[in-house]
């Protein structure tokens, strides 16, 4: 098996994110090019994952690059989406007018993304997930 070129650490509890997560199985297609790593799952361990933690994880969606560089909110996107083919959807973002305001729009869906989907606040999340909660790394 091939080294994946990103990982996408994704909230599998959320059903949007299992919607885009499943769109980007799909359009990779086996190759293995992006491998996905659900944070919602119990074994979620951050020393694995950059010292994402749990917290870290659920607040803004991250990826970590083959060579270890960890990227965030709509970079993440933007690289899982070239890598299976799509790049053009996320080529926007580069755009002066465009990228300031998607970056907003972001950052506020990441920020009511629990609340538009029905969950409890993170706070909830993360109490009944214990100490691997805490913020670790800062990213």
């Amino acid at each position: 098996m091939t080294t994946a070129e990103l990982t996408l650490l994704y909230d599998g509890a959320c059903p949007l994110c299992r919607r885009e997560v499943e769109i980007l199985r799909r359009r990779d297609g086996g190759r293995g090019a992006i491998r996905f790593v659900d944070i919602d799952d119990p074994l979620y361990d951050p020393a694995a994952f950059q010292g994402i933690s749990y917290r870290e994880a659920m607040g803004r969606v991250h990826g970590i690059k083959a060579d270890g560089l960890v990227l965030h909110d709509l970079a993440v996107f933007q690289d899982a989406y070239r890598l299976v083919g799509l790049g053009w959807i996320y080529a926007p973002i580069n755009w002066p007018l465009i990228g300031p305001l998607a970056r907003a729009l972001y950052g506020l869906w990441a920020r009511l993304r629990l609340r538009i989907t029905g969950r409890p606040d993170l706070d909830s999340l993360c109490a009944g997930r214990g100490c691997s909660c805490e913020l670790t790394t800062g990213q």
